[in-house]
């Protein structure tokens, strides 16, 4: 079985990933970012569209500290979601969930195309919670 740090070296080595310490004060700002985007992403008031692209936006905070916590920075933006089976021992399920959001967020974005769905809203909104547990129970970084 490949472990952790086997997994995420391939994807450097495939230019997917850049090895680069990891660095306390940037995985506490992910964190505390996310947590300001989640905790607005619950606000009803706030249209459909905001709210998906905030609970978008913190679960990429948080699945991009899990990797920076590894030492790794991602090339590409999605492959944040992707990485998430080894920085946090993801269910595929979940992070696919995560990656077709990804692909949601960028019609929303480029196209300016959102169709307004609450279950995929409140879906979100769950698994970026979920993502900020896990994320947290990392604990602070090992140097």
């Amino acid at each position: 079985m490949t472990s952790v740090q086997e997994t995420l070296q391939n994807l450097a080595k495939i230019g997917k990933l850049k090895p680069e310490p990891p660095d306390q004060g940037e995985f506490d700002g992910l964190l505390r970012s996310a947590g300001r985007k989640l905790h607005d992403a619950r606000n009803a008031a706030l249209s459909p569209d905001s709210r998906f692209i905030l609970a978008y936006d913190a679960a990429h905070s948080l699945a991009l500290a899990a990797l920076r916590w590894h030492g790794f920075r991602p090339d590409n933006r999605y492959i944040v979601f992707q990485a998430l089976g080894a920085t946090l021992s993801l269910p595929t399920a979940r992070w696919r969930f995560l990656d077709n959001c990804h692909q949601k967020r960028n019609v929303a974005l480029y196209d300016g195309d959102f169709a307004e769905d609450e279950q995929l809203i409140a879906e979100l909104v769950e698994a970026a919670t979920g993502l900020q547990v896990a994320v947290t129970a990392l604990g602070q970084i090992q140097v």
